[in-house]
C-alpha cells in the first residue's frame, strides 16, 4: 500500500487498538503512535494518576490537542483512548487525512479483557461492570459514526491486523472520502469512490451488513453492473441473489414490489438477509420500500449508479413507488446501512443521461451552494466534487429534518412543477429534465411574485442549457399541469407548495400561489422540444487544481 493517509483505530477499551496497531504499522513499515502513551510520557504520570490529579476535563484537552497534532502527520497508525473519538471534532479532525476504523467486540468480551484491570480510570466505580456498560452504552452512538468497523470478537489479533490493511488499503485505492449522515435512529456513511464497486464486501462487512444479501436492480444497470458488484460481494464471503426488473419510472410500481418479494421469498430468504439497492432512484427507490416490508424490515444499502441518485435519492432514507394518480404516494422512510458511490459508474451513461442527473446537483447549488451553481455554470468541474458539494446540501437539510416537516422542504425546488410534467408524459419524461423545467418555472415564478430579480432566471436557464438540459417546459394545456399538480404529496391542507428561489443560496417555501397565477406563468411558457442528441451534449470538464 502506497498511500500515506494516517490509518486511526479507535473503539472501546480492550476491543484490541494497540495490539493491532503494532502489527499493522509493522506489515506496512509504518510508524505506530499508542495515543495514551505519547499522554502518558508527556505529562509525566500514568493516566489513571492524571485523572485523579487533574481531572478528566484536562485530560480530554491534552488528547483534543494531540488529535489535532496528528492530524497533521501524515503515514502513521494511530491507536486512540477509548473515549478520544468521542469528540466529534477530534473525529472531525483525524478523519480530514485519515482513514478511521473502529475495532468491536461483544460487551462480555471485553469484560474478560478489562473488567478486572487496575489500570483503567474509566471504570472506577463501586460496580464495576454495570458501569462499564453505561459507559459502552454511552460511547455506541460516536463509534457508530466512524465509517468502518471490524468485530474483533472471536478471531485473531493477526486477522483484525489483515482486515485493517485490506480496509486501508482499498481506501487508498479507490481513493476513498466519507460523508455522513445523522437521523434519529443513528448514523450511516456515503462512501465517494473510484472504484468502491469492486470491493462492495468491505464496504458492507465494515457496517455489519448480512451476508445473505438481495441484490435488486433494473435491466438496463444489471447488464452493465451486475457483474461487478457480484464479484464486489463474493470475493469477500458475501452470498448475494440478483432479482432483475424492466427499466424506467413506468415500473416503479405495486406490481414490481410484489413481483420482487415474491420471488426472494422464493429463493428462501429470510429475515437475517439484506436488499442491495443498485442503479437509479427508480431501482433505489423501490428496493428501499422492499426492505422496509420484506419480513417487517431488514437491512438495506444503496449503491447508487447515476448522477441523479447518486446526489439526491440515495440520501434521505425517502422510499416510494407511484400509483397512476401520482408519484410516489405509496411510501415509507428507510434508512440505508450505507450508500456506495463509484464515479466510475458514471463513464458508461450517455451524456443526456448523465447531464439530466446534473439537474438535482444545479438544484443544489441553488438551494444552497453558490460555488457549486457557478462551477457547473462555467462547465468545468469534476464529477466527484460536484457529488460531494451536493451531497452536503442534502445532508444538512435532511439532518435538521429528517421526516420532511420544515427545512427538508427546501429539497423539494422544482419538484411540483416537474412531478405534474412527468405524470403528464405518462413518465416518458425523464425526471432530471422534468426537475430542470421546474427549476426554471419555480424561478419565473418567483420573478413574476417580485421575490427574484430578472437575471436569475436568465443565469439558471444559461446553466441549464450549458449542461445540456431543457430550459423551457414540454407542450401541455395549463389546465392539465394544474390539474396535474392536485395530487401532489406535498401539498398541505388542500394547498399546493412552491419552493421559490429569491437568489442563487437563498430559497423559501410559499403555500399562497394561486391557480390564476399559474395559469398566467405556465400560458407564457414556450413549448421546447426534448428531443436533443446525445452527440450535442456537453461532457464534464476536469476544473484546474
Amino acid at each position: 500500500m502506497s498511500g500515506r493517509r494516517n490509518i486511526v483505530l479507535t473503539g472501546f477499551m480492550g476491543s484490541g487498538k494497540s495490539a493491532v496497531g503494532h502489527l499493522v504499522a509493522e506489515h506496512l513499515a509504518r510508524r505506530f503512535v499508542d495515543m495514551d502513551d505519547v499522554l502518558t510520557r508527556r505529562l509525566g504520570m500514568p493516566i489513571s494518576e492524571v485523572f485523579g490529579r487533574l481531572g478528566e476535563p484536562f485530560f480530554r484537552q491534552q488528547e483534543s490537542a494531540l488529535c489535532r497534532e496528528l492530524a497533521r502527520e501524515e503515514g502513521l497508525v494511530v491507536a486512540t483512548g477509548g473515549g478520544a473519538l468521542v469528540d466529534r471534532a477530534n473525529r472531525e479532525a483525524l478523519s480530514a487525512g485519515g482513514i478511521l476504523i473502529c475495532l468491536d467486540a461483544s460487551f462480555e468480551v471485553l469484560w474478560q479483557r478489562v473488567g478486572h484491570a487496575e489500570d483503567r480510570p474509566m471504570l472506577a466505580a463501586p460496580d464495576r461492570r454495570a458501569h462499564m456498560d453505561e459507559l459502552l452504552r454511552h460511547r455506541q452512538p460516536a463509534y457508530a459514526e466512524v465509517p468502518h468497523h471490524v468485530d474483533t470478537s472471536l478471531v485473531s489479533v493477526e486477522q483484525v491486523a489483515e482486515q485493517v490493511v485490506e480496509i486501508a488499503g482499498n481506501a487508498e485505492r479507490v481513493q476513498e472520502r466519507c460523508l455522513g449522515v445523522r437521523h434519529p435512529g443513528g448514523f450511516y456513511p456515503i462512501f465517494i469512490t473510484r472504484g468502491g464497486l469492486g470491493a462492495a464486501g468491505i464496504y458492507l462487512r465494515s457496517r455489519c451488513v448480512p451476508r445473505s444479501s438481495a441484490v435488486v436492480t433494473d435491466e438496463t444497470v444489471g447488464a452493465l453492473y451486475g457483474d461487478s458488484l457480484w464479484q464486489g460481494l463474493t470475493q469477500f464471503g458475501f452470498e448475494p441473489s440478483l432479482f432483475v426488473f424492466p427499466a424506467g419510472e413506468p415500473h416503479k410500481t405495486l406490481v414490481t414490489l410484489e413481483s420482487v418479494v415474491s420471488r426472494m421469498v422464493a429463493a428462501g430468504l429470510a429475515r437475517d438477509c439484506a436488499v442491495v439497492a443498485l442503479g437509479g432512484g427508480v431501482v433505489g427507490d423501490t428496493a428501499g420500500l422492499v426492505a422496509v416490508l420484506y419480513m417487517r424490515g431488514v437491512p438495506f444499502a444503496q449503491v447508487p449508479t447515476n448522477v441523479l441518485a447518486m446526489v439526491d435519492s440515495s440520501v434521505g432514507g425517502k422510499v416510494a413507488v407511484d400509483l397512476p394518480a401520482g408519484k410516489n404516494l405509496v411510501g415509507a422512510f428507510k434508512q440505508p446501512e450505507l450508500v456506495l458511490i463509484d464515479i466510475n459508474s458514471l463513464e458508461s451513461l450517455p451524456a443526456e443521461e448523465r447531464g439530466a442527473g446534473l439537474a438535482e446537483a444545479v438544484k443544489a447549488g441553488v438551494i444552497g451552494d453558490p460555488v457549486l451553481f457557478a462551477m457547473l455554470e462555467r462547465g468545468a468541474y469534476d464529477l466527484a466534487e460536484v457529488v460531494e458539494r451536493a451531497l452536503r446540501v442534502k445532508i444538512a437539510l435532511v439532518e435538521a429534518d429528517p421526516y420532511e416537516r420544515s427545512e427538508r422542504a427546501l429539497l423539494n425546488l422544482g419538484h411540483t412543477f416537474a412531478h405534474a410534467y412527468e405524470k403528464l408524459s405518462r413518465y416518458e419524461l425523464r425526471h432530471g429534465d422534468a426537475v430542470a423545467v421546474g427549476i426554471i418555472l419555480a424561478a419565473r415564478l418567483a420573478v413574476a411574485r417580485g421575490l427574484a430579480p430578472e437575471e436569475l432566471p436568465r443565469r439558471i436557464a444559461g446553466c441549464l442549457r450549458r449542461l445540456g438540459l431543457p430550459t423551457g417546459p414540454p407542450e401541455a394545456d395549463p389546465e392539465s399541469v394544474i390539474a396535474a399538480m392536485q395530487a401532489d404529496k406535498k401539498k398541505r391542507a388542500g394547498r399546493l407548495r412552491f419552493v421559490l428561489p429569491v437568489a442563487i443560496g437563498d430559497v423559501r417555501v410559499f403555500d399562497d400561489v394561486s391557480e390564476e397565477g399559474l395559469r398566467l406563468l405556465l400560458g407564457k411558457q414556450p413549448a421546447v422540444s426534448f428531443q436533443q442528441s446525445a452527440s450535442s451534449l456537453p461532457r464534464p470538464l476536469v476544473a484546474e487544481s
